[in-house]
């Protein structure tokens, strides 16, 4: 593998010449060995053996072989965790709910600082949470998910926190800090909620995808692997990898698109920059203090969601394969994350998807979330393709239901009359190490004690041990044991730097598409005046429930904009027009509990047009239904002659107000979308489209003056109707009507244009439709 194109010191990781700012930490170097870093605070001692030095992390006065960082990693996590109570054990199967940097006085992540809000405490945004310290100390929590940071500094001063306080407790067990994605522009969901601090900006899925680069891929993965070592972070919630073959799916953006060879180039690109460390950050097999383990999403392929709907809910639970390719959606795990180029040959940790992958399980018959399914997460992903890395369940399976479809709560699909240790116990019937969103260690210990009755204690205590190990494995690989701590300095220059800043930039610059030229309307002189209209902006409530009140206002800095152009609000005044708007979105995305309440199914098409959407086309029945629970009575969920109204209309409106304004002159449309849309409503009457799946105003705007050219191509199809989108498959790629534009172009799959004209390169020669 060729050497990584950017290095840092590692003195902030390793200690080997700086110093952490806390007086309280210190550094112990040997020759030729690992270099220690403790806290002087958390009662650890370091012995010395044959001239070596190891940390006393269990402070029993002597070298046990989970401390002696010369032994193979497998022969300490096995003996760290036959020394590894129940509870203990249990406890490392934990993987925390969302925490953030400080923690919200309220909402689903609410913290308090000594009783109080942070905003009333005192505190730094760097102390830990009365309830971060329950869980680590109670509940032997040692993997805590972080999202939001206030900057890096503060996350690597929270980062030695949660670790000399872990470093003072029975064992001395580092914690594993995870994140869902950071470096994206676009920040929406729960499953895309890391952001705060200066780091660098990326594409992210469609959009990084959209490079047709693999290569730009892996070096993300190299520099972000880097900017998460700094702030303490070990572990990438990432990358999703599912098949985007759902064109409705809402999470279609952060995937690689459509195409099952693109995918999986991508996704062996992905891992092998997070997780290989190469040189002195090496310690052994390419893992290092440089290397972030990947944990993969969603196994076996979460893409193909019946009518588009999302298994976060109730009403989204069953994936479908009309198509009969369930196997194919497993490509990008096998042939890509699982068969890597680097030395760690695979990723290290899976994630499987919330949805029942219906009628799918040839060996047990059961129709059960793929968390909770024996076949999927033992006799595919174990035995068949021998994973024997971490299998984490996604957040919150692991808890009671919503009371109706559409509320947001735990996601236990095809085991919803189960209590809490029941649900427990059947995962890790299924195969599974760890709970995502879990704090509370007592279910699993309940869990175990099912087990105990079932197949005796010596099978239990094996089982959690193996699980133990496979986590422990993860932690020991990236040098944790042996030091934790950085140097929040240090972290403050790594994070965001400007080389790795432009880095992501340039990905930006290439992850944008010109689909429309007509009279070569772009790119636009600098002498031009041009004229953007504002934009209505709806009230709106996010993932998390904050809400935010409708405005309308210009949908870009207007500063940024007339450094590039001369700019008028006078539509006679301009030599052409660009209409910035968002791809078609909806409030109620396939649903609406209203509905449900008022005795319908409660089922609507999701559609991919601005205009008002009657399913005509829609199946006649649904191919799955039926919750065991809270809508025993639904056994269709067919929404055929429903009808479904865009929430961002007005942005249609705003395209065709501003051609006829503009009164025969040059209208050039950029969309922000967030998967593919139904392009017949406004296409004929604009001379422009430049197309993006997240950026900064930035990089759009150094397409649209010419000082970039675009490159990047569809990595998705772009429907000619939704009556296409009714009749394709949800498991099947490739299998619409693409749009037709004016000038005779068919917005399929790796279509793109440049200054020239379609593109036509090896990049669209190597990815084809099959």
């Amino acid at each position: 593998m060729k050497a990584k194109n950017i290095l840092l010191p590692l003195s902030f990781l390793v200690g080997l010449s700086t110093l952490a700012q806390e007086a309280d930490i210190k550094y112990v170097t040997n020759k030729k060995g690992a270099t220690l870093g403790y806290s002087t605070t958390s009662g650890v001692k370091i012995l010395t053996v044959g001239g070596k030095h190891f940390k006393d992390l269990n402070k029993n006065g002597k070298l046990d072989k989970y401390e002696d960082w010369r032994l193979p990693i497998d022969e300490r996590a096995k003996d760290l965790a036959k020394q590894m109570s129940i509870e203990e054990i249990a406890g490392l199967m934990l993987y925390s709910n969302h925490q953030a940097v400080p923690g919200p006085p309220d909402g689903y992540r609410k913290s308090s600082y000594g009783g109080k809000p942070f905003a009333e405490s005192g505190a730094k945004p760097s102390d830990l949470t009365d309830q971060q310290k329950t869980f680590l100390d109670r509940d032997h929590v040692r993997h805590v998910l972080i999202t939001t940071v206030s900057s890096p500094k503060d996350a690597a001063i929270w980062s030695n926190n949660l670790q000399r306080t872990t470093e003072s407790l029975p064992l001395g067990i580092p914690v594993n800090i995870s994140s869902d994605p950071r470096h994206t522009t676009l920040v929406t969901a729960e499953y895309n909620a890391g952001a705060g601090g200066s780091i660098s900006l990326w594409p992210d899925g469609l959009a990084m995808s959209a490079t047709f680069d693999p290569a730009i891929v892996q070096k993300f993965g190299e520099i972000a692997a880097k900017e998460y070592r700094a702030m303490g972070i070990t572990t990438a919630l990432s990358p999703q990898i599912d098949l985007g073959t759902e064109p409705r799916w809402n999470r279609m953006v952060f995937t690689f698109g459509e195409s099952p060879e693109l995918t999986t180039d991508m996704a062996r690109a992905y891992v092998d920059g997070f997780q290989t460390s190469i040189g002195k950050a090496e310690i052994k097999d390419g893992w290092g203090y440089e290397s972030v383990n990947a944990m993969s999403k969603h196994f076996p392929g979460g893409g193909a969601g019946e009518g588009g709907r999302d298994a976060h809910f109730a009403y989204g639970k069953y994936a479908v394969y009309p198509g009969k390719n369930f196997q194919m959606h497993q490509k990008p795990f096998v042939e890509g994350a699982f068969k890597l180029h680097g030395k760690t040959k695979s990723a290290s940790a899976v994630m499987p998807y919330y949805t029942i992958s219906y009628n799918q399980d040839t060996k047990n018959h059961e129709n059960v979330g793929n968390g909770f399914s024996k076949y999927i997460v033992t006799d595919l992903l174990r035995n068949k393709y021998g994973f024997d890395g971490v299998v984490c369940t996604d957040w919150l399976i692991i808890a009671k239901e919503p009371n109706t479809p559409g509320g947001f709560a735990g996601k236990p699909w095809g085991v919803e009359d189960l209590d809490l240790p029941q649900l427990h116990y059947k995962a890790l019937e299924a195969g599974v190490d760890q709970f995502g969103g879990n704090n509370m260690v007592a279910p699993v210990v309940e869990a175990y004690k099912i087990g105990v009755k079932e197949h005796g204690e010596d099978y239990m205590r094996k089982r959690l041990e193996q699980s133990a190990v496979r986590l422990l494995r993860n932690i020991f690989r990236l040098g944790l044991f042996e030091n934790p701590y950085l140097n929040p300095e240090e972290s403050a220059k790594i994070v965001g730097n400007p080389q790795f800043m432009k880095a992501g930039y340039d990905a930006q610059l290439k992850s944008i598409i010109m689909l429309k030229n007509k009279g070569h309307v772009l790119p636009i002189d600098k002498k031009k005046t041009v004229y953007i209209p504002k934009v209505y902006n709806e009230p709106q409530r996010n993932w998390w429930g904050v809400y935010t009140e409708g405005n309308i206002a210009y949908p870009v800095n207007m500063e940024n904009v007339k450094k590039y152009f001369n700019v008028t609000d006078d539509p006679n005044k301009a030599d052409l027009a660009i209409v910035f708007v968002k791809s078609p979105t909806q409030n109620h995305p396939g649903y609406n509990d209203e509905l449900f309440k008022a005795g319908e199914n409660g089922y609507i098409p999701i559609s991919l047009q601005y205009n008002t959407y009657t399913a005509e086309y829609a199946r006649e029945h649904s191919i799955a239904a039926g919750d065991k629970v809270i809508a025993p009575q639904i056994t269709d969920r067919s929404y055929k002659g429903k009808t479904a109204n865009a929430s961002n209309i007005t942005d249609l409106y705003n395209i065709l107000e501003t051609k006829e304004k503009m009164k025969g002159k040059p209208v050039v449309v950029s969309i922000t979308a967030s998967r593919p849309m139904v392009f017949h409503e406004f296409e004929p009457m604009v001379e422009g489209i430049l197309l993006n799946f997240g950026t900064s105003e930035q990089a759009l705007l150094e397409i649209l003056s010419g000082k970039v050219e675009p490159s990047a191509l569809l990595p998705t199809q772009m429907p000619a109707n939704m009556k296409t989108v009714e009749q394709q498959f949800e498991d099947v790629p490739f299998d619409m009507q693409c749009h037709k534009d004016t000038e005779g172009n068919v917005y399929d799959f790796g279509f793109g244009l440049n200054w020239k004209g379609v593109i036509k390169d090896a990049r669209t020669a190597k990815y084809k439709r099959n």
